[in-house]
């Protein structure tokens, strides 16, 4: 591994020292453990401690097959479903490693009794296996996290409706939550020249996510002059959805649950905030009773912030607990995008709000091969900025995501991994001077 960082660290490190660095026999990634899924039987969701499930061990290094590439990494991210992952919810991830490894060969190596995850990365090429033509050893790459097959015709025109369609990572082995990690070819795309390593990491699941959901035609095809309210808007998800509504000339309605998170919304430009634990909505009497006055309280306090109009677009990822408000604040034929249900998959709503005033709800998960390929460039232009608040290292994994779990944290919370500090990584630096105010904006403590 020392010669793999040696040649990561170095400036004049060519494709020919990439592809001739020797492989070494296991490498450190952070891991569940199928004799693990049981220990937190009985216990809520909230008492689940990603810190006891999640460890780092060495594994053997999984060598490409055919379209795939191993890659070095130099930082990664947490996302929920690293959460997820860790606490096993809804089911263990082994299941998914194990139907995977029915499919082929090359699919059966993901079946282990450890699960590599993380759904994100920033890294260089080190090998690719055979098929590989347009990345060589030695490029600078992010992944995204759409696996698929592409052997149905039900993908050809939207990659998310292959029938083998998996989230990398989470639904495969081999994740980025590690030194090495081993992705499908087509999963890579070019890293942005004035990011840091671990800034380039953070933003390919909850950003390509965020563009399906509200941009992109397959979600809310959102247009200028949209009222879009964001649940959660000073998080991994919502930041990425409040800079996507700003971006495109739509107003977003911000809705955070901290002071601290609405002034990180209103330094992105938004002016409509609504700090829902200082206002003091309470959208559930019990855990089974629903109160109506607590919808109708929140769509006047979102009128008063609008002139008088309703919402055009919910982005709703909290689920449960905000669904029932979702769905009648939206205005009459208005758009309800949904992913995710941190709070619960299980949704309720008055059913009349939607039908008899022709709302429509559309299912929205990560994004297909284009779709995420467009919001990639839009960070590599600028037009779109990481929302890194804090990093940890690749031994500190389970506590980010415990932090994660109990929401202690704004914007992306990223994972160092080869790389042996931060800010390392930046070729660009005159296109980074004139983003750093804008890149800087959620970091706990901005870099000097």
């Amino acid at each position: 591994m020392d010669e793999i960082i040696g040649a990561l660290l170095s400036e004049d490190s060519t494709a020919q020292d990439f592809a001739g660095v020797r492989l070494p026999e296991s490498y450190r990634g952070a891991v569940l453990r199928k004799e693990d899924t049981g220990m937190f039987e009985g216990m809520a969701s909230a008492d689940k401690d990603p810190r006891k499930s999640l460890h780092l061990h060495d594994v053997p290094v999984p060598l490409p097959s055919a379209g795939e590439a191993l890659i070095a990494v130099m930082a990664s991210s947490v996302n929920y479903n690293t959460v997820w992952s860790s606490i096993f919810e809804p089911l263990p991830t082994f299941g998914f490693l194990e139907r995977y490894a029915r499919l082929s060969p090359a699919a059966a190596r993901h079946d282990q009794p450890y699960h590599v995850i993380g759904s994100d990365l920033a890294g260089v090429v080190l090998r690719t296996g055979p098929g590989v033509n347009r990345w060589k050893p030695g490029d600078r790459v992010v992944a995204h996290c759409l696996s698929v097959e592409l052997e149905s015709s039900d993908g050809h025109n939207d990659t998310m409706l292959d029938p083998e369609q998996r989230i990398w990572g989470f639904e495969t082995n081999f994740g980025g939550l590690a030194q090495l990690a081993l992705v499908k070819s087509n999963q890579l795309m070019p890293k942005a020249e004035h990011l840091t390593w671990e800034e380039a990491a953070s933003p390919g699941l909850v950003n390509s996510t965020a563009y399906r959901q509200l941009v992109s035609r397959n979600g809310a095809g959102m247009k200028q002059g949209d009222n879009v309210l964001i649940w959660g808007a000073g998080g991994g998800l919502g930041s990425y959805a409040t800079q996507f509504a700003l971006a495109g000339g739509a107003n977003p309605i911000c809705v955070v649950s901290s002071p601290e998170k609405a002034e990180i919304c209103r330094r992105m430009g938004a002016e409509a905030v609504i700090d829902r634990n200082a206002e003091g909505y309470k959208f559930w009497k019990d855990e089974r009773t629903q109160d109506p006055r607590e919808w109708k309280r929140f769509g006047s306090k979102i009128r008063e912030l609008t002139g008088g109009e309703d919402i055009d677009i919910v982005f709703e990822h909290p689920g449960r607990e905000t669904f029932g408000a979702s769905v009648y604040v939206t205005r009459k034929g208005g758009t309800i995008t949904t992913c995710a249900s941190t709070s619960g998959y299980m949704h309720e709503y008055d059913n009349r709000y939607l039908w008899m005033s022709l709302k429509r709800i559309i299912g929205s998960h990560f994004a297909n091969y284009r779709e995420a390929w467009e919001a990639n460039r839009l960070i590599a232009k600028g037009k779109i900025h990481p929302t890194l608040s804090k990093v940890y290292s690749l031994e500190e994994t389970g506590q980010a995501a415990h932090d994660v779990h109990r929401n202690a944290h704004q914007g992306k919370v990223g994972v160092l991994c080869l790389a042996p500090e931060e800010g390392l990584g930046v070729r660009d630096a005159e296109m980074r001077a004139e983003h750093l105010d804008a890149i800087n904006r959620f970091r706990e403590k901005t870099p000097s």
